[in-house]
C-alpha cells in the first residue's frame, strides 16, 4: 500500500490541499473543525508528516543536536535528560552524537548534525577540533558549549567551577594530613581537565604537598591503565592519595589500586570528580566533587533557546558551583608499609 501524501488527506478531508498544509504549518488560520477534519483524516489515513517538507515552508525544523563524548557515562546521560526535558517544554525533539572522544567521530557528528538542518546544538566537547574548524562547522547555527570550553570560539558556554572543584579535592585530602598525590588528568585539550588539575595543585602546593600528574583519559579503562603504568612509581613513592578528574577514572584507579594489593582507603584514599550513581554504588563509595549534569543541561538548552528565539544576543558564560561529597573511599592518611611488602606490579587479584 503506497505511502499517504497530502493529496490523499486532502480527499479524506474534503479540503484543498492548500488547506491541509496550512493546517500542518500553522502559518495561516484554519477554522478548528476544518482543523479536525484534517487531523481525522490523517489520523485514518495514517499519514505522518515529511519534516524536511515542513522545514522548508516554516524555515524551522523543531530539532536541536545534542553531542556528547560518552553517553555509557551516567555524567552524560544525566546531562542528556536536562537537554531533553527542557526541549521538550519548548516544543522541539533532540537528536544525539556520540563521539568516544574520538576526534574524527565528534567531527562526523558535528557535520552529520548540520546536515539534518537543525535549528541549533548543545555541543559537549570530548575530542575538540581547532577552534577555527569547529566554527566552521558550527558556523551559521545557534549552538552553546556545555562542560567543556572551547578556547578561541567566542560563544555561549555552560560550564562548572572545574578549578574550585580541584581545590575542594586539595582541601579535603590535606586535612586528612596527606602530603603526598597522584593525580590522573585526561587529554591536555579539554579544559575541564586542566582547571581541576591546576585547582588542586595549587592549593595542594601551599599545603607543602607533593604531587606527580599522570595522563589517563576520562573512562574506567584510562583511569585503570594510568595506575598499571605507574604501578613501580606508585609502590616506591608511596603516594597516599589519588585525586582522578572524573568518576570514571576514579572507579578504574580502584580497581587497579586492588590488584595491586591495596586497600581502599587504609592504603590509598581516592577522590573523583561528577557524582556519577555508581560513585554511590561501589564498596566504599567514592568521595567525589558533585557537578549537577541535569542542571548544566537544563541551563545549556535554555541559553541554546535564548539565542535561537534571538540570535543578535551576545555570548553569556555561565559558572555553575561544585561541592564536595564526603564518603568512604578518603581516610586520614596511614603511614605506607614497605613497598617489598606488597604484590607485585605485574600480578592481580584472582
Amino acid at each position: 500500500m503506497a505511502r499517504p501524501v497530502i493529496a490523499d488527506v486532502a480527499a479524506r478531508a474534503g479540503v484543498s490541499r492548500t488547506t491541509v498544509s496550512h493546517a500542518l504549518s500553522g502559518k495561516r488560520p484554519v477554522s478548528p473543525r476544518v482543523l479536525k477534519r484534517v487531523q481525522e483524516a490523517m489520523a485514518e489515513l495514517g499519514y505522518v508528516p515529511r519534516r524536511a517538507a515542513q522545514t522548508l515552508k516554516s524555515g524551522a525544523s523543531q530539532i536541536v543536536g545534542l553531542i556528547v563524548p560518552d553517553i555509557s557515562n551516567t555524567f552524560f546521560a544525566d546531562l542528556a535528560k536536562g537537554v531533553e526535558d527542557v526541549s521538550l517544554d519548548q516544543g522541539y525533539n533532540v537528536v544525539f552524537g556520540n563521539t568516544a572522544f574520538e576526534v574524527e567521530r565528534e567531527r562526523f557528528h558535528l557535520n552529520m548534525i548540520r546536515s539534518q538542518a537543525v535549528d541549533g546544538v548543545v555541543y559537549a566537547a570530548g575530542a575538540p577540533s581547532p577552534a577555527p574548524d569547529t566554527a566552521e562547522m558550527l558556523a551559521g547555527i545557534p549552538f552553546v558549549l556545555v562542560d567543556e570550553e572551547v578556547p578561541g570560539i567566542g560563544a555561549t558556554s555552560v560550564v562548572s567551577d572545574n578549578a574550585e572543584g580541584g581545590r575542594l579535592a586539595a582541601r579535603h585530602l590535606a586535612a586528612l594530613n596527606h602530603r603526598d598525590a597522584l593525580v590522573l588528568s585526561a587529554s591536555s585539550q579539554l579544559m575541564s581537565s586542566l582547571r581541576r588539575v591546576e585547582g588542586f595543585r595549587d592549593l595542594w602546593l601551599e599545603t607543602g604537598g607533593s604531587c606527580e600528574v599522570r595522563p589517563g583519559g576520562f573512562t574506567y579503562d584510562g583511569g585503570y591503565a594510568a595506575i598499571r603504568e605507574a604501578a613501580v612509581l606508585f609502590l616506591e613513592r608511596g603516594f597516599t592519595c589519588v585525586f582522578a578528574v572524573n568518576d570514571m577514572m576514579a572507579l578504574g584507579a580502584v580497581a587497579a589500586l586492588r590488584d595491586l594489593g591495596l586497600a581502599i582507603p587504609a592504603d590509598v584514599s581516592v577522590v573523583g570528580f561528577d557524582d556519577v550513581l555508581a560513585a554511590h554504588l561501589i564498596e566504599p563509595a567514592l568521595t567525589t566533587v558533585r557537578q549537577d549534569a541535569a542542571v548544566l543541561g537544563r541551563t545549556a538548552a535554555e541559553e541554546l533557546y535564548r539565542i535561537i528565539a534571538d540570535p543578535a544576543s551576545g555570548p553569556e558564560h555561565t559558572v555553575l558551583p561544585v561541592t564536595l561529597r564526603e564518603r568512604h573511599s578518603t581516610a586520614p592518611a596511614a603511614a605506607r608499609r614497605p613497598a617489598g611488602r606488597r604484590r607485585a606490579p605485574g600480578r592481580t587479584r584472582e
